[in-house]
């Protein structure tokens, strides 16, 4: 392939070159059949716009907020595990892209860099922490009260994954963390996914998951995670109305719409599809977030004409630390900018305040009536 990375399928392509085999495919796979993975990003396609002209887009601004904090464009990074498998700087280099690009990260609380470093790799950044409720709870607060102190802005909780979905190409592979790496974030080897045994013929993180995390997980939780802390709580993993709605209840304070990259239960709505109901459902009260299949700035500017506050995005993180490190991440991020830009001002929007939903049409709905 050229030397020239000019999209994001480009830096995939790069990366299943570059990458263990292994690794390429833990951060690749869905689950099960990988339906939902596919439709993730195709499901894209099936929204068109439709631009309005002459329109003085001589300037346009992607600026937004995102839970209060400014960022320069509606682009974050998502929470992706063990960074450091595809880079040795792994998450501080996402960090150090993040605040030189002017936009938020969520760290991984399987991350193979502490809540610290990459605090100190880039000091004055927009930071959020992903978080699961451990069987051990005072494990979970302690996770909150680091963040807190390390300056974090938010937390969102992942409320879509009481055990692990099948990932059939993690199985064949008996992953786990390569031996000079652990999740930095806990002491004890079991905690931070680096023991030597006890995986057995499974993959080794569908065990650590059914060992560590609880599966008895309910909103009171929620409830009770909200009295922990002071930091806007964001409930991560919604698809439907009827959940938007419970999580109102309990006073989150945004809610982010996926479907954990297509890696829990395959045959699950793409996120761009769920989106519209979710939206609708929270009726403006909370800010609403979407992730899943998102390759194009033209993705995401479809995202927010269907109600999102702002995109995040994982794999092409991962593809880009792989190929380039920092100098991936940041380049991958100002060429979503780019995309992004360009999609404004070709459908005649100045700022992200003009985008609605009057810029898509499902042609094979319209066709129904």
């Amino acid at each position: 392939m050229s030397d020239v990375l000019v999209c994001v399928r480009d830096y995939e392509l790069r990366a299943r070159q570059i990458l263990p085999k292994s690794v390429f495919d833990y951060y690749f796979s869905g689950a099960d059949e990988q339906e939902t993975l596919r439709d993730n990003v195709a499901a894209f396609k099936r929204w068109c716009f439709y631009p309005r002209v002459l329109r003085d887009v001589s300037t346009v601004d992607l600026s937004t907020t995102v839970l209060g904090q400014r960022v320069s464009l509606p682009i974050c990074v998502s929470a992706t595990a063990m960074q450091r498998m595809a880079h040795p700087d792994g998450e501080t280099a996402t960090a150090r892209a993040c605040l030189s690009s002017g936009t938020g990260m969520m760290l991984s609380s399987w991350s193979t860099s502490s809540i610290e470093e990459v605090c100190e790799a880039a000091p004055g950044g927009v930071r959020w922490l992903q978080l699961y409720i451990y069987k051990d709870r005072a494990l979970t607060q302690s996770l909150v009260r680091r963040a807190e102190d390390a300056g974090y802005k938010g937390i969102f909780i992942t409320v879509d994954t009481p055990y692990l979905g099948r990932r059939r190409d993690d199985v064949r592979n008996r992953f786990k963390l390569p031996s000079h790496l652990r999740m930095a974030n806990f002491e004890s080897p079991d905690l931070a996914f680096s023991k030597k045994e006890g995986y057995g013929e499974d993959s080794g993180l569908a065990v650590y998951v059914t060992q560590a995390i609880d599966a008895a997980v309910r909103w009171q939780d929620i409830g009770w995670l909200k009295t922990l802390t002071k930091l806007p709580v964001v409930v991560k993993g919604v698809l439907t109305a009827e959940d938007a709605k419970e999580a109102l209840k309990y006073g989150v304070d945004g809610i982010l719409v996926s479907n954990h990259g297509a890696r829990q239960l395959d045959g699950v709505p793409a996120t761009i599809d769920a989106l519209p109901e979710v939206v609708a459902a929270v009726g403006g009260q909370v800010e609403v977030f979407m992730d899943g299949g998102v390759r194009m700035g033209s993705d995401v500017l479809k995202a927010l004409a269907l109600g999102a506050k702002a995109v995040f995005i994982g794999r092409p993180v991962l593809w880009a630390l792989a190929c380039q490190g920092e100098k991936g991440v940041s380049d991958v991020l100002e060429m979503l900018r780019e995309e992004l830009h360009l999609a404004l001002a070709l459908t005649g929007c100045r700022s992200l305040k003009e985008v609605n939903r009057s810029l898509l049409r499902r042609p094979e709905l319209i066709s129904r009536i």
